[in-house]
């Protein structure tokens, strides 16, 4: 995972996967490659885990740990309060090692264990949601606070930090990969899942692909239930094949955020497409920057440039409810704001970062693509190469 500090950031977080590829704990290898976890049947990833699955890129399906006793570890957490992995003996702890300021791949792991947890029903009262900093840059309370009330999660887990050293000793006990390059964050995108009994069982590595965030969340609950007593089915099952990517060339209609109607893309005409998610607002000034949008919106007419669409990456919000929310407050856009509800959009126009800009075409092909907002000059010279 790779998070920038400023507008010239670029995703590249398979590199610290690259790092990690050689740690026995962290392997690349997706569960195509591992035997399934035996369960009871109808709650088990065996029932799920098909060749279908198996073949879908965008998924990874766990790697066995054998259960091998997790590494203790005492931080603090997003209330300043003291923490450690032994007070949630006897729940099964969904683990996940997440940037604090992420805008690429941690969003998606935060959603994935949110939604597990509310797939297993009434049993996710036995399943608890940790959250450890992989940012080295950023890890007072505050920062992790603002992680998770931007992404609605203050509440739901316990997002831990501490110190420098504290940190790292944890980083290398899970086999977590971080480093910092050219201002860039890279770290391991883990997921662990340890049972009631405080043992290692499963690892899941996060994918770059949005469409597939509710898989993962299946995929993670029915490990889960599998540890549960009475082995609890979920509240809804969904397949796990790929999802087809809907990209530039193709037409598609999308809801639009103020739930006035929809949202057309596809071929035809150039346009200018701004993905984003509200939770932006932590990491930067989003409202001023949907601002600098609404200027190039209404400058583009005059100057015969591409017209402007955003498109909220809904499948990593809250909810639908809460974009319209934030929206609202901003005020008056002048160009018209889609949801991306199955992220399906996000994936066919190759989306690695939040916010993502592009450039297409009438033919429907990408131009120009940037990673981080840019200025309205920047942005009307990248529009004229349509």
């Amino acid at each position: 995972m790779v998070r920038g500090h400023d507008a010239t950031r670029r995703p590249g977080w398979l590199a610290g996967l690259a790092v990690t590829a050689a740690l026995a704990v962290a392997g690349c290898s997706s569960a195509a490659s591992q035997a399934p976890a035996s369960s009871a049947a109808g709650s088990s990833v065996t029932s799920t885990a098909n060749a279908a699955a198996m073949e879908n890129p965008n998924l990874d399906l766990g790697s066995s740990l054998g259960g091998s006793a997790a590494p203790g570890f005492k931080l603090v957490n997003q209330f300043g309060q003291p923490m450690s992995l032994s007070q949630f003996r006897g729940k099964v702890v969904l683990l996940g090692f997440e940037d604090s300021q992420c805008t690429t791949v941690c969003p998606l792991t935060t959603q994935s264990m949110l939604l597990a947890k509310e797939l297993l029903g009434k049993a996710g009262s036995s399943v608890q949601l940790l959250g450890v900093d992989a940012n080295p840059a950023a890890t007072a309370v505050s920062d992790v606070m603002a992680y998770s009330r931007a992404h609605a999660m203050v509440n739901q887990w316990d997002f831990l930090t501490g110190s420098d050293a504290q940190l790292k000793a944890v980083w290398k006990s899970y086999d977590i990969a971080v480093q910092i390059e050219s201002g860039l964050i890279d770290h391991t995108p883990a997921l662990y899942v340890i049972d009631a009994r405080g043992n290692l069982q499963k690892i899941y590595l996060t994918q770059m692909a949005y469409s597939s965030v509710t898989q993962a969340a299946q995929v993670i609950a029915e490990e889960v239930a599998s540890l549960l007593p009475g082995h609890p089915r979920l509240s809804s099952l969904e397949s796990l094949a790929a999802i087809a990517p809907q990209d530039p060339t193709a037409a598609v209609t999308l809801p639009a955020a103020d739930g006035t109607g929809t949202v057309t893309l596809g071929p035809g005409k150039a346009r200018v497409v701004a993905f984003f998610a509200t939770w932006l607002n932590e990491t930067s000034d989003l409202k001023s920057e949907l601002a600098t949008l609404n200027a190039y919106a209404k400058a583009a007419a005059g100057k015969h440039l591409p017209g402007l669409t955003a498109v909220d990456e809904t499948v990593t919000e809250p909810s639908a409810a809460a974009v319209g929310t934030y929206l609202h407050q901003v005020g008056t856009l002048s160009y018209p704001v889609a949801l991306d509800e199955s992220g399906r959009v996000a994936d066919g126009y190759g989306v690695q970062d939040q916010p993502w800009l592009e450039v297409v075409n009438s033919s429907g092909k990408i131009v120009w693509q940037h990673a981080g907002w840019v200025s309205l000059a920047a942005l009307e010279k990248a529009a004229a190469a349509a």
